[in-house]
């Protein structure tokens, strides 16, 4: 599961008070109240903050403030060259490239030794979670950005790839193990040959992990190293969120026929959202960050990104996790050097699955950052950063001596 957990706890929130409001038929309101009753457990220590907010700041001021968020931050106006795969079932999948910026102009024509080309350059494909887009990666791409060749696209239903033809053909469920097949697609078009490091955030990880259990050949190939951020190999139905027990029991035995129901109002519930965004901003960062301190500009960043996901999308994706166990596949990454990385107050994909990972990679590096929460590429960039800068050169993505940009260079 993803950070959106909580973006489908915020939205399911949202409909329920806006259900009752509107005076929907009866069934729908014993939903919403259902709903209502289950997700207060979790919206209750965000809300707590709100109505305190409430206090000092009013909604007019807040709603300004959104917009001048939204006018002046550079998150997320990093572009490459686009591109477009096609997946197995037809979806268009969209995708950008980032090359090497060659030094004084265009690259000189390389005399071949022996006969043999030059090695083709390694390529960073990038894979985002759950309720994100590609631009979740700022940061990092913004330090990559022509050191190495990065591919960065968006999972079929998200950002600005098209919604999953499966879905809206046949309403066909969403797996895992389809990601998969989607990361292989994007592969094919954006890297056809050439050596590939894979780095995938949360249910990006998941794909890559499920690229992995159906292309085993491709890894053992061309993979040459692998980073695991925020993520799980499985057993997601035991995550608690951080809730007591009767809460988190409430929740798994609602939530997935909520979501459905909400998933076929998805207009009624947009509008719910929008009505109640104060909760819905407070219960995103509860689960996003963990820091005290997190710069607005990149909490509204990730607001934004959540807020982008329409509801039936998150209704869709939802039932896959519980689903996912991908636990044998992660041998197919022996031999290569793996970075898993997790912030320690991460309450969707807590640490210790990334631990559990570590342990099955013994020759991994397992780092677990402090005060971080889910999205921790966008809170600790600078952490994520060197790392993976660390990892590339391990793999001689870039030579060590290479000089990555710094996670500040938010619009270069």
């Amino acid at each position: 599961m993803s950070e959106s957990s909580a973006e489908a706890v915020a939205s399911a929130a949202s409909a329920a008070v806006v259900a009752s409001a509107t005076g929907a038929a009866g069934g729908w309101r014993r939903a919403t109240g259902v709903a209502g009753a289950a997700i207060g457990v979790i919206a209750a220590g965000a809300a707590a903050g709100v109505a305190l907010e409430r206090m000092t700041v009013g909604r007019g001021m807040r709603a300004k403030a959104r917009l001048a968020l939204d006018a002046a931050g550079p998150y997320g106006a990093l572009r490459g060259t686009p591109g477009r795969a096609v997946a197995d079932d037809g979806t268009e999948l969209y995708y950008e490239v980032d090359d090497v910026e060659p030094e004084g102009g265009p690259a000189p024509r390389r005399r071949r030794l022996f006969g043999r080309k030059a090695p083709l350059p390694v390529t960073v494909v990038f894979s985002h979670g759950y309720c994100l887009t590609q631009d979740s990666w700022h940061f990092q791409r913004a330090a990559l950005r022509g050191v190495v060749r990065t591919v960065h696209w968006d999972q079929r239903s998200h950002g600005r790839s098209a919604r999953g033809a499966a879905q809206l053909r046949d309403g066909a469920p969403v797996s895992i193990d389809q990601l998969g097949r989607d990361l292989r697609a994007v592969i094919d078009a954006a890297v056809p040959e050439g050596p590939i490091v894979l780095v995938g955030h949360s249910m990006g990880g998941m794909t890559v992990m499920a690229l992995a259990a159906q292309y085993p050949e491709l890894i053992r190939e061309r993979v040459v190293a692998t980073a695991l951020v925020g993520t799980s190999s499985g057993r997601l139905g035991e995550v608690n969120f951080g809730l007591p027990v009767a809460g988190v029991n409430v929740v798994r035995r609602v939530l997935p026929g909520v979501l459905k129901a909400l998933g076929q109002r998805a207009e009624l519930v947009e509008k719910g959202r929008r009505a109640t965004a104060d909760l819905f901003a407070g219960v995103i960062k509860r689960y996003s960050f963990a820091s005290r301190d997190v710069d607005p500009a990149v909490a509204r960043f990730a607001e934004r990104m959540i807020e982008g996901t329409p509801i039936d999308v998150v209704a869709e994706f939802y039932p896959a996790f519980n689903d996912h166990d991908k636990t044998e596949a992660l041998a197919c990454f022996q031999g290569m050097p793996v970075l898993v990385l997790a912030g320690i107050g991460d309450l969707v994909t807590p640490s210790e699955h990334s631990e559990a990972i570590a342990d099955l990679l013994p020759d991994a590096e397992l780092v677990l950052v402090p005060d971080a929460g889910h999205l921790v590429m966008l809170e600790h960039p600078e952490v994520v950063t060197d790392r993976l800068a660390d990892l590339l050169a391990r793999a001689g993505a870039v030579p060590s001596t290479a000089t990555v940009g710094g996670c500040d260079s938010a619009s270069s």
